[in-house]
């Protein structure tokens, strides 16, 4: 063997390593940006869960006058709460009655809690809270 064969010996493996150990830490990141992803996507979705579980509380009282029975509520939601609160109008709005919705969904460690209202004419039927 000659000279210049004997002090390249070592070059493929260390090639192979360095190449490896880069691979290695990749795979490492993407794993770690697609678990931070899938949490986001959880996040989103009881969010929208807990949007679409509100209109419908508030569309039922609007149509019928009364929310969605509780059974059905936690047939099409069971992750999620909710709360159903009446008070008097205040200002112009004085002749109506406002109904606040609030639904609390959780997602991974965090809590999604959504608010909405609506005023109601003040002679509509008697809303319960939930």
């Amino acid at each position: 063997m000659s000279a210049k064969n004997k002090r390249r010996e070592g070059f493929l493996l260390t090639e192979i390593v360095v190449s490896m150990a880069i691979l290695g830490i990749l795979v490492a990141a993407l794993a770690l940006s697609l678990h931070g992803f899938a949490k986001f996507n959880r996040y989103q979705l009881v969010r929208q869960q807990c949007i679409a579980a509100a209109q419908a509380e508030l569309e039922s009282i609007a149509a019928t006058g009364a929310p969605i029975p509780d059974e059905d509520f936690d047939r099409l939601w069971s992750n999620l709460n909710i709360s159903i609160k009446k008070s008097p109008g205040i200002g112009q709005w004085s002749a109506m009655e406002l109904v606040e919705v609030t639904t609390i969904g959780s997602s991974f460690d965090r809590e999604v809690k959504i608010q909405l209202s609506r005023y109601f004419p003040g002679d509509a039927p008697a809303v319960e809270g939930k």
